[in-house]
């Protein structure tokens, strides 16, 4: 191995599995900085892992690096020792992780600080008279004089103040005459600050304990779960630990799961801290993505909220991060580098030597199991504080109730007297547009996606059948195309619910909240603010209006269909099933009046439905453990999921044969497949998966092995795969 002085090792976006070696500028490079590199035909922006004094290859192959585009670098020490970890532990190429965790506009060359374009005088403009050119040219002198008030340099917006209009032409004179010079120069974005004017809540005994218990471990790692049932004030926990973690000049950053969860998780910590707090989610522009990052980069932000990608923000003096609905799927990428935002978190507190808080109604198998282990501490908020109770929950058994609409009478006089006494009624489905199928009566035949193995959903309101797996759309057909029979639609989305709400309860206002209802920007911040206020009594929603939200004047929740997945092929379907009816559940009666809680089903016998009724989700957790446990699943055991996609049918399975080839017999670890995946076809390519199993202790070593040896796979190029490590969807 020859030895060669300053070699930067280069993390550039290809899928490559390896980082790639350039001569580091004289001066050196610092590892978690930006480079220009030149790659291929032309040049790209890749970012220096870390350094090295010798490479594999010849000094004479290295190409050295053209420009190194940060001051201080972008990714701080634990930052790429977690990155580099993930790379490793998910089988992801390095560039790709690396590329994950900046903003869309770094990655693209856009300078790390904000600044503004200045003008400054250089030395012979600091020698000029201006006096001598007040009669000949006075806007040269004008100019002039208001760089020497300002040595540091000024901007457009300070000379114009001080010269009016027809500045810039003036300004390129002097630059062309050697007496100004163009600057760049810092500046500081805008934060939005807490108001800090709402005092918090009493705490109950066991809301004391759980601060308690994190807060005499602020300096040292210590994983906590925090299971509190809905409505126990697990938020009130977050803002007291954030007031104190604050108050030792920390920060703290907070996962939630999705978009929906940010507006009013923001206003209260606006409205309780006093501090800047930036919010980060796929929603925001580009621009505004990075200043939030570059506020928290800088340590101006106190309080970073955001969704999955946000666990990579960089911070200057991290003191706590929590993750809210820890449970929640949405902290699965599914795309590209498929990580676990929940599971980096605790690894990214680990490494920071930071306590992490993990809050839950419905806490994950996962995290249960790993409270009975003894690696995290559980915090338990059994009741709700003051007057609120838990609600009642009932199992309607639609076999025997009347029925309009999907709607059964009893859930319709149940609504008619609760919005009699003045209060707001949720009714949730899990399925939006009017109808998943539209059908004909004559011969049964279903409308098909063309692209997919699925049914086209009807949305009414747009008058389309849309696909909701590959996005595709056209006209509903007016007559059956197989024997021009009448077509109609069957089942229940949300939409056909609001048409049936708008007949029954035509003087009550409504909001629908599903992703076709809250397209626009802004569009569900202002129909929550709208709830918030009362506008709005009765409330349409799927799973995006349950989770997280606090609505006071709700005290009856409708579960429209709670047999959606009490039949699915899942493993984690009974545990999803449960989450979700708990967590619906939990938007009744969270103030001072009781709630009541309407589930309609075609099985009203089934064992999971009664034991959470019965028993409650801890229950139904107990058990759902010991099944697992039994079966040999996690979080018993390991899981990878190398999946294989092609427009060539036969093409999949041919590379996932091979694969399983290349892995051989080995002990413990498990193969099962290839089989085709539950929906083979899908926007037109065919799909198939191998699924491995065994213990953690055997799978790493095998897929560190095996991984790596994918790409050369004869017709690996042929198909499109990824390797899915602790896959949360397997059928």
């Amino acid at each position: 191995m020859p030895a060669v002085a300053g070699i930067a090792r280069v993390a550039i976006r290809t899928p490559l599995y390896h980082l790639f070696d350039y001569l580091a500028p004289a001066g050196g490079v610092t590892p978690g900085t930006r480079v220009r590199v030149p790659f291929g035909r032309g040049e790209t922006i890749g970012l220096v892992v870390e350094t090295a004094d010798s490479s594999t290859l010849e000094r004479s192959r290295l190409k050295p690096v053209r420009e190194v585009l940060d001051d201080r670098p972008v990714l701080d020490t634990i930052l790429l020792r977690l990155l580099t970890w993930a790379a490793d532990y998910y089988h992801q190429p390095p560039g790709e992780v690396f590329a994950a965790a900046l903003p869309r506009l770094l990655r693209a060359g856009r300078q790390q600080l904000a600044t503004v374009t200045a003008w400054r005088l250089t030395a012979e403009g600091r020698r000029a008279d201006p006096d001598a050119r007040r009669k000949r040219a006075p806007r040269q002198a004008a100019a002039l004089d208001c760089l020497a008030q300002h040595t540091d340099g000024a901007d457009a917006e300070t000379i114009e103040s001080a010269m009016g209009d027809g500045w810039r032409p003036v300004m390129r004179r002097l630059e062309s005459n050697g007496l100004v010079t163009r600057i760049e120069q810092r500046r500081p974005e805008p934060v939005v600050t807490g108001e800090a004017g709402v005092a918090g809540f009493e705490l109950s005994q066991s809301q004391r304990d759980a601060v308690d218990a994190v807060a005499t471990r602020l300096d040292e790692f210590g994983a906590f779960l925090l299971d509190g049932v809905t409505g126990s004030g697990k938020t009130e926990v977050y803002l007291q630990l954030a007031q104190r973690v604050l108050a030792a000049g920390k920060q703290v950053l907070v996962l939630v799961p999705e978009i929906g969860l940010t507006p009013q998780l923001v206003g209260r910590f606006r409205r309780r801290l006093d501090t800047s707090i930036v919010l980060l989610h796929s929603g925001l522009g580009d621009s505004e993505r990075l200043s939030g990052w570059r506020a928290a980069h800088e340590g101006r932000a106190g309080v970073i909220v955001g969704t999955r990608s946000a666990v990579f923000t960089p911070l200057t003096q991290p003191g706590l991060v929590i993750v809210d609905e820890e449970h929640d799927t949405s902290y699965k990428q599914q795309e590209g580098f498929r990580y676990s935002a929940r599971d980096l978190a605790v690894l990214r507190a680990r490494l920071h030597g930071i306590p992490l808080l993990l809050g839950s109604a419905t806490p994950s198998l996962e995290s249960l199991h790993n409270v009975d282990r003894g690696r995290y501490e559980r915090l338990e908020l059994p009741a709700r504080p003051g007057a609120a109770t838990l609600p009642a929950m009932e199992l309607l058994d639609m076999r025997r109730e009347p029925v309009d609409g999907g709607l059964s009478g009893t859930l319709v006089n149940a609504m008619r007297e609760h919005l009699a006494d003045g209060r707001q009624v949720l009714l949730f489905l899990n399925r939006r547009g009017f109808a998943p199928a539209w059908f004909c009566g004559g011969c049964g035949w279903i409308a098909p996606c063309r692209r997919c193995d699925a049914r086209m959903t009807l949305h009414q309101h747009a008058g389309r059948l849309r696909c909701h797996h590959c996005g595709a759309e056209r006209q509903p057909e007016a007559d059956c195309t197989e024997c021009s029979g009448e077509m109609m639609p069957v089942g229940m989305g949300t939409e056909r619910i609001e048409e049936t709400i708008t007949r029954l309860f035509p003087g009550d206002s409504i909001a629908r909240i599903d992703r076709d209802s809250t397209r626009r920007r802004g569009s569900l911040e202002n129909l929550l603010a709208e709830i918030q206020r009362g506008e709005r009594r009765i409330l349409i929603g799927t799973q995006m209006l349950t989770k997280g939200h606090h609505f006071p004047d709700v005290t009856l929740v409708g579960i429209v269909d709670a047999d959606q997945g009490l039949f699915g092929t899942d493993p984690r379907s009974s545990e999803r099933l449960a989450q979700l009816v708990i967590q619906v559940a939990g938007r009744a009666g969270r103030a001072d009046r009781a709630g009541r809680v309407l589930i309609q089903t075609q099985c009203p016998q089934h064992p999971l439905l009664n034991i959470l009724v019965r028993d409650g989700y801890a229950e139904f957790a107990s058990a759902a453990l010991q099944e697992r446990e039994a079966a040999g699943w996690p979080p018993y055991t390991a899981l990878a999921l190398l999946r294989a996609e092609a427009a060539d049918e036969s093409l999949p399975v041919k590379f996932l044969e091979r694969a399983r080839r290349l892995a051989g017999q080995v002990d413990e670890v498990a193969i099962l497949g290839p089989v085709a995946a539950p929906m083979p076809r899908r926007a037109g390519r065919y799909r198939a998966q191998l699924l491995v199993q065994g213990p953690r202790s055997a799978l790493r070593p095998f897929l560190s092995g095996w991984a790596p040896q994918l790409a050369e796979i004869d017709g690996a190029r042929r198909v499109r795969w990824s390797l899915d490590i602790d896959p949360v969807d397997l059928f």
